[in-house]
């Protein structure tokens, strides 16, 4: 997807979690273009001449309102700069970037940990919210602050040290819910490990799967090389313009 350049204001940026800020900007253009699973790539206009872009997968927009919404984790000097901004300065916005999800009418999983499930709160927006059943997981109890966000049929949630859900990680109730839903696809970003780990269960079950990458990415629109990542049958996939979304077939089981 080519992406829009649009100056866009600030509408509202503050913490939502220990390190993870929610961030609405007003960028009607890219609101209207955008769909689940696609990113901006957003660059600093407060001396920042030495700070790359930052792509960060859309959470949600609102057409009426003109807006988009990210949230994102402090994860280095870029990141930390847009923390700081406030309501009213402005950020040099690029997109919507690269492929988005295949939406589904069937019944679906959902499955994310860490800020990898913002874009899921996009694409649960656009299903019916019937057919979906989404599983967050956590290290803790405060990393599940996202179960407010979403208007589905069913939410489970997995916690590393038990505190909340059930203790273990994400991955571990997938087979169970995929058996109990009948669901026909999953959609799933996070951590690497974590999605690979979902792609090699739905292999087994047996079900499609949508996996949305993540990559340290220049450019964000596939001119600098630096997200290629090895495919299917030698194939090689730039994540910011081929991807974020892929089917998991074509990424991680190779033969």
């Amino acid at each position: 997807m080519t992406g829009i350049k649009q100056i866009g204001t600030i509408i509202y940026n503050e913490p939502v979690a220990q390190s993870v800020y929610k961030m609405v900007v007003n960028a009607p253009d890219i609101a209207k273009a955008a769909v689940p699973g696609t990113f901006v790539h957003f660059g600093l206009m407060q001396d920042s001449s030495h700070i790359l872009r930052r792509p960060i997968s859309l959470a949600e927009t609102d057409i009426e309102k003109g807006t988009i919404t990210i949230i994102y984790r402090l994860a280095g000097e870029g990141t930390t700069c847009m923390s700081q901004l406030s309501a009213g300065q402005v950020i040099d916005c690029l997109g919507p970037l690269g492929r988005g999800f295949t939406p589904s009418d069937k019944p679906v999983i959902l499955i994310g940990g860490g800020v990898g499930v913002a874009p899921l709160l996009f694409l649960a927006s656009k299903l019916k919210k019937e057919n979906v059943t989404v599983i967050i997981g956590g290290k803790t109890a405060s990393e599940l602050f996202w179960t407010d966000m979403f208007d589905v049929q069913k939410i489970v949630t997995t916690t590393d040290d038990g505190s909340a859900g059930k203790k273990g990680v994400a991955a571990d109730v997938l087979a169970e819910l995929i058996q109990s839903t009948g669901a026909a696809i999953v959609y799933t970003c996070g951590p690497t490990p974590m999605v690979k780990k979902v792609a090699e269960i739905a292999k087994a079950c047996r079900i499609s799967c949508e996996v949305s990458l993540e990559a340290y990415m220049g450019c964000g629109t596939g001119g600098c090389l630096g997200c290629v990542i090895d495919g299917r049958g030698g194939k090689r996939y730039k994540v910011c313009h081929d991807g974020p979304v892929f089917d998991a077939e074509e990424v991680f089981f190779r033969a």
